[in-house]
């Protein structure tokens, strides 16, 4: 029978499992997570930011804004879901504190938001949530809706050169 190294052995647990293989975020495969994404050949490092605070109320809400049919987000959505961008894993309407964002990477604490027309006139209420997020360590990628619909290449070129300046190696 093999033996377990278990640190919890002397609260009586000797028939648990080891530790390791039970991440937080649910089963690893067998292939070693790493900690890291390469994107254009530069190295990027995880920075998660978790136990971020959620007021659970919004989260009807956040459903119907994914399921709403946004065409530019649905656009975006097609180019990074299934991690299809650099392996990255995206949220769509990730709920932060009281407020829905378009799209969060949880390993980088990075917040994309597509503007349009829904944020005409509400650049105080942008800034004090964008303040908000800063607050909790979290960056903000922004993109605009004319770019998704007429130059999706230039959204993924500006997004990976954001992720590498920000999260790359050297990076501050």
């Amino acid at each position: 029978m093999q033996q377990f190294n278990n640190p919890h052995a002397d609260f009586g647990a000797q028939h648990s499992p080891p530790l390791e293989g039970c991440p937080q975020d649910g089963v690893v495969s067998k292939q070693i997570a790493k900690n890291y994404y390469v994107i254009n050949d530069a190295i990027v490092y995880h920075q998660p930011k978790l136990n971020l605070p959620c007021n659970i109320k919004l989260k009807d809400r956040a459903k119907l804004l994914r399921y709403a049919e946004n065409l530019t987000e649905i656009i975006f959505w097609m180019q990074i879901t299934k991690k299809r961008f650099h392996e990255i894993d995206f949220d769509r309407q990730r709920i932060i504190g009281n407020y829905i964002v378009d799209f969060y990477v949880k390993k980088l604490g990075l917040i994309i938001e597509i503007d349009g027309a829904s944020h005409d006139d509400k650049e105080v209420y942008d800034k004090a949530r964008e303040e908000y997020f800063i607050s909790l360590g979290l960056k903000i990628y922004r993109i605009t809706v004319d770019d998704v619909m007429k130059n999706m290449e230039f959204v993924k070129m500006g997004l990976e050169e954001y992720i590498i300046k920000e999260y790359g190696i050297g990076s501050g």
